[in-house]
C-alpha cells in the first residue's frame, strides 16, 4: 500500500495526498469488510454443527459492533500509511477516540444481551417445576443492568478522556466529585436506595421471576425485576410496580419461594347434622379424576361448627399456583353441587325452635 500511495502523490500533484489518503481508505475499508464477512461465514458454520445454541446468539449480537470495529481500526491503519496534513490528522485522531471506545461499549454490551439470552434459552420456566430455571434468570437479569450500567459508565469515560479539555480538567473534576457525590446522594437518597436494594436482591433472591406472591393485598406474578422496581403481573391483567426496597423492608407472600408446588384450601359451609364420611368420600372421587390434581394429598376436615352452620375444610394440592386455584373452585363447585342435588339434608338451615321459645318466654314475662 506504501507503494501505490508513493506513486499516486508523485503523479497527482497537488492532489495527490488527498488521493492517496482516499485510495488508501477505501483499500482497508474493503479489506476489513471482507475479513468480517470470511470470518463469520466460518464461525457461523462451525456454530450449526453444534448442539449449543448459544454459539449462534453470540455470533449475532457480535456481528455488527464487531463490524465497526474492525473498519475503525482499519481506517486508522490507513490513515498512518497515507500523507496527511498535522491537522488532518489530529482530528481523525479526536473522532477515532470517540469511536473506538464506543464500539468498544456498544461490543460489550452485546456480549452482555448475549449472555443473557442464552442463561434464558436454557433456563425453560414453562416446565412445572422451574425453580432453579427462575432462579438463574432472576439473578442474571439483575446482574446483566449492573454490568450494563458499569459499561455505559466507563464507556462515556474513555470517549470524554479522549478530549484533550476534559483530561486536563480531570483533576478538578476528582477534587470536587466528594462534594458532588454528597450533593446527589442526598438529593437521590430514595432512588440509591432501591438502587442497592436490586443488586442485594440479586444475591438473597426474596423474589424470582415467575414468583406467586400477595403483596398490597394483590395477587399476581413477578413479571420484571428492574434495578429500582419490579412489575408484578396481576390476576386480572393489571400490572401493580412496586419499589424493589419493600420486597425487603416489608412483609410479603410468595407462594413459590422454593417448590411451585402448592396445597390449596376449598370451604364448604353445610348443617351441623351433614354426613361428613359421605362428603370426604365424594371429594377423593372427585380429585381422583381430576387432571390438575397432582396425586400427592387430599383431605377433607370439620375445621369449625357454629350453631347454624358446620365449616368444612378440603386440602388438595397442585403442581403450581394456576392449577391449584383452579383446582380449589373446581372442588368447591362439584361438592355444593353434589350436596345440593344428594344430600339436600346438608344444606345449611336455621333452627327456630330455640327462637320461638324464646320468643314465647318473653310473651309470657311480659
Amino acid at each position: 500500500m506504501d507503494l501505490i500511495t508513493d506513486w499516486i502523490t508523485a503523479r497527482g500533484g497537488a492532489l495527490g495526498p488527498l488521493l492517496a489518503a482516499l485510495l488508501s481508505l477505501a483499500v482497508a475499508l474493503a479489506a476489513a469488510l471482507v475479513l468480517h464477512r470470511v470470518g463469520f461465514a466460518a464461525a457461523s458454520r462451525a456454530a450449526r454443527r453444534t448442539r449449543f445454541g448459544g454459539d449462534e446468539i453470540v455470533l449475532r449480537h457480535a456481528s455488527r459492533p464487531l463490524k465497526w470495529i474492525m473498519l475503525i481500526v482499519a481506517a486508522g491503519l490507513a490513515q498512518r500509511a497515507a500523507p496527511l496534513d498535522p491537522w488532518v490528522t489530529g482530528l481523525w485522531r479526536q473522532i477515532a477516540g470517540f469511536a473506538l471506545p464506543g464500539a468498544v461499549g456498544w461490543l460489550a454490551l452485546e456480549m452482555v444481551s448475549a449472555g443473557k439470552a442464552i442463561v434464558e434459552l436454557r433456563a425453560d420456566i414453562s416446565q412445572a417445576d422451574n425453580l432453579q430455571a427462575r432462579r438463574r434468570r432472576t439473578r442474571v437479569g439483575i446482574l446483566a443492568r449492573v454490568v450494563s450500567i458499569v459499561i455505559l459508565f466507563l464507556t462515556v469515560s474513555m470517549m470524554l478522556l479522549s478530549i484533550p479539555g476534559v483530561r486536563n480538567v480531570g483533576v478538578t473534576l476528582m477534587a470536587s466529585a466528594g462534594l458532588a457525590a454528597l450533593a446527589v446522594g442526598a438529593a437521590a437518597q430514595p432512588a440509591l436506595k432501591n438502587l442497592i436494594a436490586g443488586m442485594q436482591m440479586a444475591f438473597t433472591e426474596p423474589i424470582r421471576i415467575d414468583d406467586v406472591v400477595i403483596i398490597a393485598g394483590e395477587w399476581g406474578r413477578i413479571e420484571d425485576i428492574r434495578l429500582t422496581y419490579v412489575v408484578v403481573k396481576l390476576w386480572d391483567e393489571r400490572r401493580l410496580v412496586v419499589p424493589v426496597a419493600k420486597f425487603l423492608e416489608e412483609p410479603f407472600q410468595n407462594w413459590t419461594r422454593e417448590s411451585s408446588q402448592l396445597l390449596g384450601s376449598a370451604f364448604v359451609y353445610v348443617d351441623p347434622t351433614a354426613d361428613v364420611p359421605r362428603i370426604r368420600a365424594r371429594l377423593a372421587r372427585i380429585v381422583d379424576g381430576h387432571d390438575l390434581w397432582d396425586r400427592r394429598f387430599f383431605n377433607l376436615q370439620v375445621t369449625d361448627v357454629k350453631s347454624d352452620v358446620m365449616e368444612l375444610r378440603a386440602l388438595v394440592t397442585a403442581s403450581d399456583a394456576s392449577r391449584a386455584f383452579d383446582l380449589r373452585c373446581d372442588v368447591r363447585e362439584q361438592l355444593m353441587r353434589f350436596i345440593a342435588g344428594e344430600m339436600p339434608e346438608a344444606l345449611p338451615r336455621q333452627r327456630l325452635e330455640g327462637r320461638v321459645r324464646d320468643q314465647a318466654r318473653a310473651r309470657n314475662v311480659a
